[in-house]
């Protein structure tokens, strides 16, 4: 997941060109608490937030996504000059912050408005560049977040306060129902199983499944950064799967590096079952629990299958 200083440059030009290109209507002081179909203009840099925003908000929000393309990297990603408009033309704006999207923070500020909403969910958190990025799989993350979206809603559209309060009981209550279940699953049955994992995806997940993450911090946030894990990083990781110190190995199949193949063949070798994850949610439009549930049910599939189909 590199960056390029190069593409940086160049994007940061076409957003200068953009904040003078767009027309008067898409940005500025002057937007107003609602789109012209009455209901609040959401956007979403990712498709997770965007997913949990559109059930919060319901037929009250429109919500649009920039990126939906679960072959497209959020850390590097090249925005177009459609993204800008929509950018611009937000009337509440969410962004995952913490180094992971500044492109999306850079479309927001190239186009200002006094009366736009940001939600920025590692400012939310009290996170910084450098720690995990991947809050969303982060289940009191997640938490936070939809009740700042729906104090957000309820700020903007005041009038319809009582229906985003319906609106987030639902969600928590049906719409989260099966993520909670496997979650809290995991957890009973599972609680302080050794598992490793390719990158710090996993690390923001394992400790409210009550698993053992053993995989060192620094190989994983190496492989999260798209850079080489140290020689004694890869050592113990090596170590941990031929040694079977891990019951699980759990990998995202969107940055599967040469690493990474090594260790999932590794982990096949040893017997050693495999789950599992992807960054982004697969497959495209898919909503974040059903996204979500499937994987943990991938999860507690081959935590039954290293425990003898306990």
């Amino acid at each position: 997941m590199p960056r390029s200083s190069a593409r940086a440059f160049a994007a940061l030009l076409i957003l200068a060109a953009l904040a003078v290109a767009l027309p008067a209507g898409c940005g500025g002081s002057g937007s107003s608490a609602t789109s012209s179909s009455g209901r609040l203009n959401v956007v979403a840099a990712e498709d997770f937030w965007g997913s949990i925003a559109e059930q919060l908000g319901g037929d009250q929000v429109e919500v649009t996504d920039i990126i939906t393309n679960p072959a497209a990297d959020p850390h590097d990603y090249e925005p177009t000059s459609e993204d800008a408009r929509t950018m611009a033309g937000a009337q509440m704006a969410i962004v995952n912050g913490i180094g992971y999207d500044p492109w999306a923070s850079k479309l927001l500020a190239a186009n200002p408005s006094s009366g736009r909403t940001v939600l920025t969910v590692g400012d939310l958190l009290d996170l910084k560049e450098g720690d995990n990025p991947h809050q969303w799989y982060s289940p009191a993350s997640v938490q936070k977040a939809i009740e700042q979206i729906t104090d957000d809603y309820k700020r903007a559209a005041p009038d319809h306060a009582s229906y985003f309060d319906a609106q987030q009981q639902r969600f928590e209550t049906a719409g989260l129902a099966r993520y909670h279940g496997l979650i809290s699953q995991i957890r009973s049955r599972y609680a302080g199983t050794p598992v490793g994992a390719s990158e710090s995806i996993f690390a923001a997940l394992a400790p409210s499944l009550g698993l053992k993450l053993l995989t060192p911090t620094g190989f994983l946030d190496a492989v999260s950064a798209g850079t080489d894990p140290t020689p004694a990083d890869k050592a113990t990781t090596d170590s941990q799967i031929a040694d079977k110190q891990i019951k699980v190995w759990v990998y995202n199949s969107q940055n599967a590096t040469p690493d990474v193949q090594r260790l999932n063949d590794a982990a096949k070798a040893a017997g050693i079952p495999i789950a599992t994850v992807t960054e982004t949610t697969t497959p495209e439009g898919a909503g974040f629990q059903a996204w979500q549930s499937r994987e943990l049910e991938g999860l507690l599939a081959a935590l039954a299958k290293a425990s003898g189909g306990r």
